[in-house]
């Protein structure tokens, strides 16, 4: 039986360039934690949120307004068995023209459903995408997480209200 990665597609009416120079201002659109470069091939970055959730990614691939892909080097969560879950999955972004449109695939290759934080990281990866995303790529202004709070929060909240033992 095939996996299933997770995945998400949105159209925006801005072109592949505004799309990949979106994508790759990471603090825009997914995190005001995020520490180091976002945008050149080879950079690391760091993502946390509380002591929840902390990961390091490398762009292992970057095609101008094409591709981007991170490799996830470390992951740790503190809400799952296995705290590394997504320790070497890919995040993969791909842009195309759609007729008059641009189309931005995005999909966390390894994210799968057997994963314990799948339903979280769904949620988290759905709103990230089609909300924040979307935004910044179309009005200039994204919905990252500030420093500490927001989207996250709700979904931790949820979480543990869901999972109570």
């Amino acid at each position: 039986m095939q996996h299933q990665d997770f995945t998400a597609t949105i159209m925006v009416e801005q072109t592949p360039e505004q799309a990949f120079n979106a994508i790759t201002n990471v603090r825009g659109w997914w995190s005001e934690e995020i520490e180091g470069s976002t945008n050149k091939l080879g950079d690391e970055f760091t993502y946390h949120y509380q002591d929840i959730h902390f990961s390091r990614m490398k762009i292992i691939e970057l095609i101008p307004n094409e591709k981007i892909v991170w490799l996830v080097m470390d992951n740790h969560f503190n809400f799952t068995t296995d705290k590394t879950e997504w320790k070497d999955t890919k995040i993969s972004f791909e842009i195309s023209q759609r007729e008059n449109k641009t189309q931005i695939q995005f999909t966390h290759l390894g994210l799968v459903p057997q994963y314990e934080c799948y339903n979280i990281c769904k949620d988290a990866w759905s709103h990230y995408i089609h909300d924040s995303l979307r935004s910044l790529i179309s009005t200039g202004m994204g919905q990252p997480n500030p420093k500490e709070g927001g989207f996250n929060q709700q979904l931790i909240d949820e979480y543990t209200s869901n999972n109570q033992l």
